[in-house]
């Protein structure tokens, strides 16, 4: 994968002010008002290199970030992002390889990932939401555009179970479509990916055919396997009878499925992946620098799409250098505030609310140098 830097990623973005503001998809009050960064960094005096890897979900919002920040710092600094995968990026930032790093998952101390992170900061990682996005199911079938799928059914596709998509679990729900007596390709992620791992716990907890843990590896052998985001999008636009799943902004005008959210099938959007966020709950006993939360994956809300990823930016405390803890602080600071804005034109991901991004604000305010 080759990293992303902000020299050369969309340099429209680049001219984003700092006294932009935003008000999340679908809300009209003024509680989901993302605040402006324009009061708590001063961009314009920061210099040096910044490096991240991890979440492919990611990409295209590090591409705005990394540009939107670029511009404000006179062109003096760059931003570099290798979008190699949420556990690749957790690797990489516990190991000391990244400055900061994007993962689709929260960490865990399951394997000792959690410690080794915190081992290497020297104390409690910062983990702050950045990227709220849903998780497409997307296919390529001759014929079909439309398609609504349970989440038992999506489960059984994705086991191997439901091979054909004339199959009766499909044809029931989608009495109208003319479904072609066609296999079935199921495409997943190669390697260890965070929108793996929640679309795993979304098939473990909103569907009773999914007999596997959430995990970053795909748990079922079969199918085609694909590296990172991309990779998954083109072995299904390439395919024919192929399903996949991936970051919604990144399936392009492939077709996707609706998914059933109580009595309706909602299609993914913006406001659906809000609307959930918004519903869940912070995961228990984390520090005070750690916004981790479990997304409610069985809701029957109006609207509401449970099939998302919360993706989560992650730093430490401090840094050794003064310089490196400034450009660190600098960009999580643009990307909580103003950052949202290019996320959100240019990934169509839902821009945090208010309470949230205050909350992040005030943990990457602390950011300093030991």
């Amino acid at each position: 994968m080759i990293a992303t830097s902000a020299r050369r990623v969309l340099p429209a973005v680049a001219a984003l002010a700092l006294g932009v503001s935003l008000t999340a998809c679908g809300s009209s009050d003024d509680k989901s008002a993302t605040p402006s960064s324009s009061d708590t960094a001063n961009l314009s005096s920061l210099t040096g290199e910044l490096n991240g890897a991890g979440s492919s979900a990611q990409e295209k919002a590090q591409g705005a970030w990394a540009a939107g920040f670029q511009g404000l710092t006179d062109g003096n600094v760059t931003v570099n992002y290798n979008p190699v995968g949420s556990g690749d990026g957790r690797t990489q930032f516990a190991q000391g390889g990244v400055d900061f790093a994007g993962t689709d998952s929260y960490f865990k101390d399951d394997e000792g990932e959690l410690s080794a992170a915190n081992k290497r900061c020297g104390e409690d990682i910062i983990e702050v939401p950045a990227y709220v996005s849903p998780i497409a199911v997307f296919f390529n079938v001759p014929g079909v555009k439309e398609l609504n799928l349970d989440a038992d059914t999506i489960a059984q596709i994705f086991d191997g179970k439901i091979k054909n998509w004339n199959a009766p679990e499909i044809a029931k729900l989608n009495a109208d479509a003319k479904l072609p007596d066609l296999a079935i390709t199921p495409v997943h992620r190669s390697d260890d990916s965070g929108t793996t791992k929640n679309f795993t716990d979304y098939l473990g907890k909103a569907s009773g055919s999914w007999s596997y843990d959430a995990a970053d590896a795909f748990p079922v052998k079969g199918g085609l396997a694909a590296e990172g985001t991309s990779g998954v999008v083109a072995a299904v636009t390439n395919g024919k009878g192929t399903i996949g799943y991936a970051d919604e902004s990144q399936v392009g005008d492939l077709a996707v499925a609706a998914i059933k959210v109580g009595e309706d099938f909602n299609k993914p959007t913006a406001e659906g992946a809000a609307a959930v966020v918004d519903i869940s709950k912070a995961v228990e006993g984390r520090p005070a620098t750690d916004m981790a939360v479990d997304i409610d994956r069985k809701t029957t809300e109006a609207g509401a799409y449970p099939l998302v990823l919360v993706s989560y930016l992650v730093a430490c405390q401090h840094y050794d250098d003064a310089a490196k803890a400034d450009l660190v602080k600098g960009y999580l600071t643009y990307v909580l505030g103003d950052g949202q804005a290019a996320a959100a034109d240019e990934a169509g991901s839902s821009p945090l609310t208010k309470a949230t991004a205050d909350k992040a604000l005030a943990i990457v305010e602390k950011i300093a140098a030991k």
